[in-house]
């Protein structure tokens, strides 16, 4: 089980995130909403081990990660919002790489790596350079790296970024086929039907606090609304979403 407690993060004297407590358990999808500058990627960085709270602990079957960081890091497969990678690679190259940094023996890794980049239909381009992919290419590849070792916990950060339509509903399979494998999954994305389709329960953030922890349908049935979308829209946005959108057409309209 991975547990969050108290989970609290300051830059200066602003709380980016701020007493944020939660589980996933195996076999669940937790999916982590908000506007932008909520504190989901802050969030992501801590449950990742790549920022250190300000307090809080964030546990693995009841250890707090920082007491055991390496092993937790190997345990974790992690799909990040910004694609950072080394361009000059070739897509085979970087999962080998990948591979060989998780330490799968070397005949495991690369039946592995070719069996995935068939399924991602990325085969035909294992020996190109990233620098010549798409960024859904490379969203694919980023994927790949994630799953390559077996993880247990998956934290996929706006994983369906640059995704064309068939990968996309691949990808949207997978994650419920990882879940049924009793997978740890933290699902942080804008895409509200997606998690509406996938997450066994939500968590919403406004200015790096909570304002909701819950299961999809019991959230409908609390706030009586009839779907993720409008439960988002009334616990985080104050301002009147159809409105600006007219007057921004209005503004296109007018006279210089």
């Amino acid at each position: 089980m991975l547990e969050v407690r108290g989970l609290t993060k300051y830059y200066t004297r602003t709380a980016a995130v701020e007493d944020v407590s939660f589980q996933v358990r195996p076999y669940e999808v937790l999916g982590y909403l908000g506007p932008n500058g909520s504190g989901k990627s802050t969030t992501v960085n801590m449950l990742t081990g790549l920022l250190e709270p300000t307090r809080g602990h964030i546990l693995h079957n009841g250890q707090d990660i920082r007491d055991h960081l390496i092993e937790y890091k190997g345990l974790l497969g992690y799909v990040p919002e910004e694609p950072h990678m080394y361009p000059y690679l070739t897509g085979l190259e970087y999962l080998e790489l990948i591979g060989r940094l998780r330490g799968l023996p070397r005949k495991r890794l690369d039946g592995r790596i070719h069996d995935l980049l068939q399924l991602f239909s990325l085969h035909p381009h294992r020996h190109s350079p990233i620098s010549s992919y798409s960024k859904g290419m490379r969203q694919k590849v980023l994927i790949l790296a994630a799953l390559l070792h077996d993880p247990e916990i998956l934290i996929f950060d706006e994983p369906l970024s640059g995704l064309d339509v068939t990968s996309a509903l691949i990808f949207k399979n997978l994650v419920r086929a990882l879940a049924g494998e009793g997978k740890i999954i933290v699902y942080s994305s804008h895409v509200l039907e997606v998690v509406e389709k996938v997450c066994s329960h939500v968590i919403i953030l406004r200015q790096g606090r909570m304002v909701a922890n819950d299961s999809v349908e019991r959230l409908r049935d609390l706030m009586n609304l009839p779907s993720l979308e409008d439960i988002f829209s009334q616990l985080v946005q104050a301002e009147d979403t159809g409105k600006i959108a007219g007057e921004i057409v209005e503004v296109m309209k007018s006279a210089p």
